[in-house]
């Protein structure tokens, strides 16, 4: 029995093992290719020959795509996005598993219908709404809609809160508390967990959306996100020049989510464990 279990952990870790080169390698040589100093878009070896910083240096000194720029605007639209949809989200969320109200069920069935189409099928309706309130080509715009669309993703949330016992909002009713009362000093608390996820991926959005960045800002280079700079980089004229500032602008964007994913992990244990003795 214990031969078989000793195989059986050691394939299993060689599986790992295995699967975890696989992930890794694409962010390795992105990585590695920021630092490459020699060659062009494609080279036929992993390391690189030479080393230099003046990929990322490039970034930040070329006029022809101001990433910098570019950044600052994904900053603001992500932060942005980030508080507004968390936010909806939650009220959302929290509304339709706590408050019993007409029809809803109804309208819990139509979110989930209206969940199965792409966001993107909508795209040139949203963008003639925006022209006629002449927001297109404003990174406004890009908050409003990405902000609009929170409203639909609060079944994961909602699923959260349902797991919630009742009987603490019933005791805390007894007790004397709000509705308000209980929102805040119980079901927060508990619900850190939800949160983070949701500010996370409200945050991560943004960053790599490009269809509908694109047809909104169009061609407003100045602001840009991101995403379509980027994507500006590999066209066939640039790819040769830009290609190694190109994966040293991406190894940049990952910057910022990681900061705030290692900030805020630590909230899902605590919203575990927190608030509900008290």
């Amino acid at each position: 029995m214990k031969n078989k279990k000793r195989l059986t952990l050691t394939f299993v870790y060689i599986l790992l093992i295995v699967l975890s080169i696989i992930w890794l390698f694409p962010i390795v040589w992105v990585v590695l290719t920021s630092f490459r100093g020699e060659g062009t878009a494609y080279v036929n070896y992993f390391i690189p020959k030479t080393w230099t910083l003046d990929n990322y240096i490039k970034l930040f000194t070329s006029d022809a795509f101001p990433f910098g720029q570019w950044f600052l605007n994904t900053l603001f639209v992500a932060s942005a996005t980030c508080v507004i949809s968390t936010f909806i989200n939650v009220a959302m969320a929290y509304s339709l598993s706590r408050i019993k109200f007409k029809h809803r069920n109804g309208f819990l069935k139509l979110a989930l219908v209206l969940n199965m189409f792409p966001g993107f099928m909508s795209m040139i309706a949203v963008y003639y709404i925006l022209k006629a309130f002449n927001l297109d080509q404003t990174l406004l715009a890009l908050i409003l809609v990405y902000s609009a669309g929170a409203a639909l993703g609060f079944y994961i949330a909602k699923g959260f809160f349902d797991t919630i016992p009742y009987s603490l909002d019933e005791s805390a009713m007894i007790d004397g508390a709000t509705r308000a009362d209980i929102f805040f000093k119980i079901t927060l608390p508990l619900s850190k967990p939800i949160i983070v996820y949701t500010a996370l991926m409200a945050f991560i959005g943004p960053w790599i959306d490009f269809i509908f960045a694109k047809v909104i800002l169009g061609d407003a280079i100045s602001k840009y996100t991101v995403a379509i700079g980027l994507f500006s980089m590999l066209q066939q004229d640039t790819i040769n020049d830009w290609f190694m500032s190109f994966t040293a602008g991406s190894v940049l964007i990952a910057v910022p989510i990681t900061f705030l994913f290692m900030f805020m992990q630590k909230y899902y244990v605590e919203g575990i464990t927190g608030g509900s003795v008290k």
